[in-house]
């Protein structure tokens, strides 16, 4: 199963701390990790399944792989700016959207276009996202789900 995982490139320590675990238990369940492929919320969760020996791949917004955090296995260079959002959408079963900003709703809305379930800590407050309290919680409620 792809499970993406979106949030801010900026983020605290404390959300950076909860996409790193959200990565780990990505990576427990042999699921592949599909992010944006930057800083933040992108870069801990990748760091969380390198931790536990996942796959992760990133869908860059630039042209250039070397823009990519440390974390990727895959960087897929789009040129496409904020439009690589669909692509992320489109590559994963199920999102956990954690944090973030307009880039994270924008992906947000693509998911529910795309009829994807959207799993949702410490992100926007929208009717559709299922709210989890932690990166447990979420993996367990998409565990059942598939």
């Amino acid at each position: 199963m792809n499970v993406a995982v979106v949030g801010g490139h900026k983020c605290s320590e404390e959300i950076y701390s909860l996409a790193q675990e959200t990565g780990k238990l990505i990576a427990k369940k042999g699921w592949i990790l599909i992010c944006g492929g930057l800083s933040g919320v992108m870069e801990a969760a990748c760091k969380g399944a390198k931790e536990e020996g996942g796959l992760t791949v990133g869908i860059l917004p630039g042209y250039d792989g070397r823009q990519a955090n440390n974390y990727l296995d895959v960087k897929i260079p789009t040129g496409l700016g904020y439009a690589r959002n669909i692509l992320v959408v489109r590559a994963c079963d199920v999102i956990i959207a954690i944090d973030g900003e307009y880039g994270t709703l924008s992906e947000i809305a693509f998911a529910f276009s795309e009829g994807k379930q959207v799993y949702g800590i410490n992100t926007w407050d929208i009717k559709g996202i299922q709210e989890v309290k932690t990166p447990q919680q979420a993996i367990e409620k998409i565990g059942e789900s598939f």
